[in-house]
C-alpha cells in the first residue's frame, strides 16, 4: 500500500469513527455544531475560489455565511418557508448545471462568492433539519452521507473500468458518463434498503434518491469548475490524502437539500 493510499485510508477511518460517535453517542446539538463547523471551514476554503488574497476579506466572507445560517433557519421555520428555501436551492443546482455545461470558462469572483452561499447555506439547513427530524434524525443524516459516498465510490470504479465518454471535459476531465451511471446503479440497493428501514414506499423514494445523486454530481462539478478558475487542485489540506473540507462535502451540498425537500414533499418528514 502506497503512503498516499495509507493516509487516505487512515484519515477516512478516523473521520467515519468521529462521525458515528457524534451522530449516535452525543446529543443532536453536537451534530449541529459539527455541521456548522464544517460549513464555516468550507466557506473559508470557498473564499479562495474567487481569488481574494486578503485574509480579512476571506474572513468577512465566512462571517457573511455565518450570519446567513440563522437567517435561513428562521426563514425555514414554517413548512412553506422550508420548501421555498429548498426549492430555491434545487433551482440553483439547475443553474449550476447550465453553468458547467454552457459557460464553464465564464467565472467571476462575485459569481463564485454567490455560488458559495447558494451551496453551503441550504446544505447546512438540510443536514441540521435531518438531524433534528425525530427519533430517526441521526439515521437520516447517515443515510444522506452513505448515498453520496456510495455514489462517489460507484462512479470512481465504474469510471476506471468502463469510462469512455467524458462528462465535462473543460471542468473535470477524469469524470465520465459511465462513471455517473455506475454511481447511480450503486445507489439503487441503498435506496431499497432505506425504503425498508424507514418504511417509505420504494417508488417515489427511489426517484428521490436518484435525483439527490444527480445533484451531488452537479455539486462536485461546480466545485471543480471553481477550483480550475482559482488554479488549485484541492480546496485545502486539512485532511491528509483527502484535501480540504469542500473536497469532502462538495457532493453533499447538492444532495442534502434535494433529499430533505423530497422527504418533506412526500410527507415522510414534517
Amino acid at each position: 500500500m502506497s503512503d498516499s493510499l495509507r493516509h487516505r485510508v487512515i484519515t477516512a477511518a478516523v473521520l467515519i469513527a468521529v462521525l458515528l460517535v457524534v451522530l449516535f453517542a452525543l446529543p443532536p446539538r453536537a451534530t449541529v455544531g459539527l455541521v456548522t463547523l464544517a460549513v464555516l471551514l468550507g466557506a473559508w476554503e470557498w473564499s479562495a475560489f474567487f481569488k481574494v488574497r486578503s485574509r480579512l476579506l476571506r474572513a468577512a466572507y465566512v462571517l457573511v455565511v455565518a450570519v446567513a445560517l440563522p437567517l435561513a433557519w428562521r426563514a425555514a421555520a414554517t413548512r412553506a418557508g422550508l420548501e421555498m428555501l429548498l426549492g430555491a436551492a434545487v433551482l440553483w443546482w439547475a443553474v449550476a448545471l447550465g453553468w458547467v455545461i454552457f459557460a464553464p470558462r465564464r467565472v467571476h469572483g462575485a459569481a463564485a462568492a454567490l455560488a458559495g452561499l447558494c451551496a453551503l447555506v441550504p446544505a447546512w439547513l438540510a443536514l441540521v433539519r435531518l438531524r433534528l427530524a425525530g427519533a430517526h434524525g441521526a439515521e437520516w443524516v447517515l443515510f444522506c452521507l452513505l448515498l453520496v459516498w456510495i455514489a462517489d465510490t460507484g462512479a470512481y470504479f465504474a469510471g476506471r473500468r468502463f469510462g469512455r465518454r467524458r462528462l465535462a471535459p473543460l471542468v473535470s476531465p477524469g469524470k465520465t458518463w459511465e462513471g455517473v451511471a455506475g454511481g447511480i446503479v450503486a445507489c439503487i440497493p441503498l435506496a431499497a434498503a432505506g425504503s425498508f428501514w424507514f418504511s417509505v414506499p420504494l417508488g417515489g423514494f427511489l426517484v428521490l434518491c436518484l435525483a439527490a445523486v444527480a445533484c451531488s454530481v452537479v455539486g462536485d462539478l461546480t466545485e471543480s469548475l471553481l477550483k480550475r478558475f482559482a488554479g488549485v487542485k484541492d480546496s485545502g489540506t486539512l485532511f491528509p490524502g483527502h484535501g480540504g473540507v469542500m473536497d469532502r462535502i462538495d457532493s453533499l451540498t447538492g444532495a442534502a437539500p434535494v433529499l430533505l425537500l423530497g422527504l418533506t414533499v412526500l410527507g415522510v418528514l414534517p
